[in-house]
């Protein structure tokens, strides 16, 4: 029997396969944790970090009070958008990491979608 992380480990690798980013259309990564969510876009030519978001983020604070977990991920979609707009990133490759697209990982790719990500 396996536990819940290694079936999303082997999720996420079968995923990876297919899911890369490049210059042109880097990579958007989603961790979630159970009381924080974070997004990187991610360039894997160079394997760096070109933007990165999380509910820990410092500028966040007062747009995070009193939202639930889903609406928090949303916050997060846009501020991730804002910094990749910043840096003339406008197409990126969506990486779930292996969770379901369902619930914060789906709020925050909708929230970036809204902010102006194509994906």
């Amino acid at each position: 029997m396996s536990s819940k992380n290694e079936s999303r480990a082997r999720r996420k690798r079968r995923i990876r396969k297919h899911v890369v980013g490049s210059v042109e259309r880097p990579r958007l990564t989603v961790f979630r944790s159970s009381k924080h969510i974070y997004a990187q876009v991610v360039d894997d030519a160079t394997a760096k970090a070109l933007a990165a978001a999380s509910t820990l983020t410092k500028g966040l604070g007062g747009d995070l009070d009193g939202k639930d977990k889903s609406e928090r991920a949303a916050v997060v979609g846009k501020a991730i958008a804002e910094e990749c707009k910043k840096k003339g990133i406008t197409k990126v490759v969506f990486d779930r990491n292996g969770y379901a697209y369902h619930g914060r990982v789906k709020s925050l790719a909708e929230g970036a979608r809204e902010a102006g990500l194509e994906f």
